[in-house]
Parts: C-alpha cells; sequence; structure tokens
C-alpha cells in the first residue's frame, strides 16, 4: 500500500539539536515542507556519510522553507554522545530525532521489528503533514542530498503549478511539461 497522500500521525518525541534537548511534535511540522531522514542507528557506518551529506545541504534545505529531522530508534541522550564523539555528527545543525519506541518508524512503515531498528527510509511530507515523496533504501546502500534536494524543489513545485509537471533531471529553472493530449506519443 502506497504511503502517498498519508497523513503524519500526532506524535511527541526528543531531539538532540543545537547542543539542547528539545520536544519535537506534529504541530513542527505543519506550515513548512519537512524530510524525515530515518537511518538505522547512531555510531554506524553508512549512516555518518549521509548525514554529513545531508549537513552540508542543510542550509540550502533552509532556503527553500524545509526543515530536516533524521531519526532513528536510538535515544535523545545517544544521539548527544554520538554528537560529541564524532567530527561529521559534529557537522549537524538539524534536529536529531529520538524514536526509541519505534512510534514514528511504525508510523512511517520502516519499522524492522526483528531489529528494532529503523529502515534507511526518507520522506517529504507537505505544509499540510501529508507525504508526497518517498524511498526506502536497503541498509547497505547510502541517500544523496543532492538529490533529495532536487525531489524537495520538484515537490514545492508542482504543489504550486499543479498544471505542470517536472520531467526526469528537471531543476528549476527548468522546462517543465504541462499534460495535454498534444504531448500523447511526441516525448
Amino acid at each position: 500500500m502506497s504511503l502517498i497522500g498519508k497523513e503524519v500521525s500526532e506524535f511527541k518525541v526528543q531531539a538532540y539539536v543545537n547542543n539542547d534537548f528539545q520536544e519535537v511534535t506534529k504541530q513542527d511540522i505543519l506550515g513548512k515542507w519537512t524530510v524525515f531522514f530515518f537511518y538505522p542507528a547512531d555510531f554506524t557506518f553508512v549512516c555518518p556519510t549521509e548525514l554529513e551529506d545531508l549537513a552540508n545541504k542543510y542550509e540550502e534545505f533552509a532556503k527553500i522553507n524545509c526543515q530536516i529531522f533524521s531519526v532513528s530508534c536510538d535515544t535523545h541522550f545517544v544521539h548527544k554522545a554520538w554528537h560529541d564523539a564524532s567530527k561529521t555528527i559534529q557537522k549537524i545543525k538539524f534536529p536529531m530525532l529520538a524514536d526509541p519506541t519505534g512510534a514514528l518508524a511504525r508510523d512511517f512503515d520502516v519499522m524492522i521489528e526483528a531489529d528494532g531498528l529503523a529502515e534507511r527510509g526518507t520522506f517529504i511530507v507537505n505544509p499540510e503533514g501529508k507525504i508526497v515523496v518517498y524511498e526506502v533504501l536497503a541498509g547497505n546502500i547510502g541517500r544523496n542530498a543532492d538529490e533529495l534536494l532536487r525531489r524537495v524543489q520538484a515537490s514545492q513545485f508542482v504543489a504550486e503549478y499543479g498544471d505542470q509537471v517536472c520531467p526526469a533531471r528537471w531543476a528549476p529553472g527548468k522546462e517543465t511539461l504541462r499534460p495535454s493530449i498534444d504531448l500523447v506519443g511526441t516525448l
């Protein structure tokens, strides 16, 4: 079953951000674009490479009114310990959500019940709190922040210009398509 259009359930979790612990709820995601970036666990191997890539692009996401939340089933205390121990993780400025009960991972359907870990899932959520894009990768394959940024930009574009669609490799400023019978068979 597809998660496209699913509304994020009410939630309340702890986060580690800016050398502090904060509470994050569903209310914090409404009114802006949001990325939930699930990863299996802190102190692992592929995860820090992905989070560093995302940290390096964070300002570009912020410029387009998109909040990033990384999420694992670790506690906020473990997030802080990882941040304190790793030069790579110290680059992160976005909130690192703690999901030790797996409630968020289950809501987004990425919980690996047998392991108590989250799959490597990425979700773009619109300002109304609904999932508009998602992908889930095998645990041994890292994601690309450049492509994620492009997907957020495309999602924002089609939300604003509903009569247009973004073709493959579309980027802001590039040509879009207006679906019509005249295009059938001509592309």
